[in-house]
Order: C-alpha cells, then sequence, then structure tokens
C-alpha cells in the first residue's frame, strides 16, 4: 500500500514514484544549509511609529482581554468536573472554541493574508469555496494532523482551518506542547483547562504522561439511546519538533549525515517516534491520518522576515499563506515497526520537499484535481483547482461570543445583587 501511496503522489506532482526501497528523487543536499533561490524579504514596512504603537496596544488590549475572559469562563465552568465529565468537556470545548474566534479576529484584523488552498486526489471534493468568499473544508470530526513547521504562526492558520470546518472543530483542536509554556500567566492556565498535552522532551517522562492523555482522547461515551461514540478531536502533531530557519538547517543536515539518509533542501527532517507513538495509541479510533504542506509566499526561510511583530505590528504580513493537503488511511501506514514507519514518515516529507521546491519555482502547489463519481467527472468547486479566500470570522460579530458567559454571569449577579438590596432595605 506504502507503493501505491508513493505513486499517487508522485502523479500529482507530475513525476514517477521511485520504489519504496530507493531514495526520493531530489537533488542530493550538502551538509551544509544551502543558500535560498530567492532573497527573503517581507515587503514593504506599511506603518509608521504611531500606527505601530497603536496597533500594538490595541492588539494587546483586545487579546489580554479576551485572554482573561475566557480563563475566567473557564473557571466558572470548573466545577462541572466533579458534577459531570461529559459535561465539563463539552464546556471547555466551548471555551476552545472562544480562543479559536480569538486567533481568528486578531490574524484577520492585525494580519490579513491571502489563504491558497489545494491538495492530490485523496482530498478532492472536501474542500470548497462558499458563496460568500470563505472555504469550507469536509474533514472528519477525528483525525491526526501533521505538518511542517514554518514559522511561529502555523498553529494559527491550521487552528483556522479547523474553524472553516463542517462541522467546526476549533474547539476540539489538541496540540502538543514544550512543557515550559504552560508556565506562562492565563495561557498557560487556558492551555491547561484545554487538555493541551505538555513535553518535557524526555521519553521515560513523557510516555507515561502522552498515554494517559491519549487515552483520554480516545474514551469512549454512551448516549442517551445506549449508543456508544467518541469525541471530536483533530491531533496536530509537528514531527519536525521545530520551525524551519538557517540555524536548524544546519542541525538537520548534521543529523542527516550522521544517520547516513539524505537531507531536505526546504524543510526539516522529521522526527519520528513521537508521531508512531501517538498513531499505535490512537488506533482504531482515528480513520485518517491528514497531512498539510505550508508554504509562505516569495521565501524559503519564512522565520526570518515573517516574524510576530512584523506581521501584527508593522503591517507586513505573508502575502500568501498557502496549504497543500493530503489524506493517508492510519491503515495503511507500517506502525508495528518503528523502522519502516521512520522510512515512510520521510518518503511523506521528501514528497514535502519536492512539494515546496516546485512551489518555489511556480509559486503555487498543484491543483486540486477533478473529483471522479461513477462515470461522469465532477469539477470540484476549487473551479481552477484552488480555493483562494482569506482568514475570517463567518459574521462581523461573532468575536462577541467570547464574553458570552462572563457576561450572563455579571448580569445575573447585578441582578441578584439589586433584589438582595430591596430584600434589605
Amino acid at each position: 500500500m506504502e507503493t501505491e501511496l508513493k505513486h499517487r503522489t508522485a502523479a500529482n506532482l507530475g513525476g514517477t514514484a521511485a520504489p519504496a526501497t530507493d531514495a526520493p528523487p531530489i537533488a542530493k543536499v550538502d551538509t551544509i544549509a544551502p543558500e535560498p533561490k530567492v532573497p527573503p524579504t517581507a515587503g514593504k514596512l506599511k506603518h509608521g511609529l504611531a500606527m505601530q504603537i497603536f496597533r500594538r496596544v490595541s492588539l494587546a488590549l483586545y487579546f489580554i482581554l479576551s485572554c482573561v475572559a475566557i480563563v475566567l469562563t473557564q473557571l466558572i465552568g470548573a466545577p462541572l468536573y466533579w458534577y459531570d465529565r461529559n459535561l465539563y468537556y463539552s464546556y471547555m470545548a466551548l471555551t476552545k472554541e472562544s480562543f479559536g474566534i480569538l486567533a481568528v479576529t486578531v490574524t484577520h484584523w492585525w494580519g490579513s493574508t491571502v489563504m491558497r488552498i489545494s491538495g492530490d486526489e485523496s482530498v478532492a471534493g472536501q474542500i470548497r469555496k462558499t458563496a460568500d468568499g470563505r472555504v469550507e473544508f469536509d474533514f472528519p470530526e477525528r483525525l491526526v494532523l501533521i505538518a511542517n513547521h514554518q514559522i511561529y504562526t502555523d498553529w494559527l492558520y491550521l487552528w483556522w482551518a479547523g474553524y472553516a470546518n463542517r462541522p467546526q472543530m476549533h474547539g476540539h483542536l489538541y496540540i502538543i506542547l514544550k512543557e515550559s509554556l504552560k508556565f506562562i500567566p492565563v495561557l498557560g492556565q487556558g492551555m491547561l483547562f484545554y487538555g493541551f498535552i505538555f513535553m518535557s522532551r524526555k521519553m521515560a517522562v513523557d510516555q507515561p504522561r502522552l498515554a494517559y492523555r491519549l487515552q483520554k482522547l480516545r474514551q469512549e461515551h454512551t448516549a442517551l439511546d445506549g449508543s456508544k461514540y467518541l469525541d471530536p478531536m483533530w491531533l496536530l502533531l509537528f514531527p519536525e519538533g521545530t520551525n524551519l530557519s538557517r540555524n536548524n538547517r544546519v542541525k538537520s543536515a548534521k543529523w542527516a549525515e550522521k544517520s547516513g539518509v539524505k537531507d531536505m533542501e526546504h524543510a526539516l527532517l522529521p522526527r519520528s517516534t513521537g508521531s508512531l507513538f501517538c498513531l499505535r495509541e490512537l488506533k482504531g479510533s482515528v480513520e485518517y491520518l491528514y497531512d498539510c504542506t505550508v508554504a509562505y509566499e516569495g521565501v524559503p526561510y519564512s522565520e526570518e522576515c515573517y516574524t510576530l511583530s512584523g506581521i501584527y505590528f508593522e503591517g507586513r504580513p505573508p502575502k500568501s499563506v498557502n496549504f497543500y493537503w493530503r489524506r493517508f488511511r492510519i491503515d495503511d501506514i507500517p506502525l508495528d515497526d518503528a523502522d519502516e514507519f521512520d522510512e515512510w514518515l520521510r518518503q511523506r516529507w521528501y514528497e514535502k520537499d519536492e512539494l515546496l521546491d516546485g512551489y518555489l519555482s511556480t509559486g503555487k502547489f498543484p491543483p486540486t484535481p477533478t473529483k471522479v463519481e461513477g462515470d461522469a467527472k465532477t469539477e470540484d468547486a476549487t473551479g481552477d483547482g484552488y480555493v483562494v479566500t482569506d482568514v475570517r470570522t463567518k459574521s462581523a460579530g461573532e468575536f462577541t461570543r467570547i464574553y458570552v458567559v462572563l457576561g450572563s454571569v455579571f448580569l445575573v449577579w447585578r441582578i441578584l445583587a439589586r433584589v438582595w438590596g430591596r430584600f434589605t432595605g
């Protein structure tokens, strides 16, 4: 089946698949990080000092007030944990939706950019453009999502993909993070409530903790009619372990030389241990692994020009963010042998490297092919094979949902205080 998947991907790239035991058809890379083909540039500075200060202050106020509102909302619902666990997790999913809306609105208002989306035949028909110009994904409620890691905002754009899914999944996204992040004031507490998985990067410590969290994510529940069901879940993994930069490219090249494998030109070598453990633990509860290749227009080392400060404060967001999606059935992935899985994952990353090389040459990933149904071909709703849109909410006032619970509690408290005041004179 792996050979079939390689042929499928190679055909979509316009090439010929190599045998499963051969190295992928990419150019030989030296152990020194290659020079970028395109000079890094984030474009001209759009805002002067006064506007930058205004953007910083306004963004900080909105972000901090929203995060405080979300954490207070979580604390209000925390007692549900001892009353009804299912109700508690559903409530926390709603607060996670609030943070998803916060991420989308911050990106839309302070760092708006073009999103160009396509995929191979495995996702044909699952990516559509809506009448009002947004994108709508039709991905399943439970999946494992892997992606190359370019810059720190990758997870924001992927979280937006959960928001744009049908049904919406921005309340059911789970991320594996380094342990130090849970000690960030307010944000750390919020992420703990969300059930995010914190790792110390010491497998002896992390494995029991990870196993416990993953078992929670595959726990069955019983509906009122007696049927069994699983909670929705998108588990986001970055197998590279860190984001792309010149320094990390050098480290990747040294690791490739030490391991006796070819390095990448436009990505980092993936580490397979964590991904294999997650897939083994979740096997039987998740049918598909979705893979997203992420590229930022015009630059091979995006971290050097698309900084958080540049995107949100200076008005220099990416000219476009490009997604290319693929889907793999988990039962077809070799999970029983660690070496075979390591080879399988590396081959997928070599294919990513080819995709990124083609993207840097043409400015686009391959278009989504037409979907074949029976004897008739139906054009995908992407038209030319691409959905071009932007990161935004479905309605202008949706951000107010962040404050609904807190506002309602305050209103009830005010009413009760007034009633009490009348009775006590």
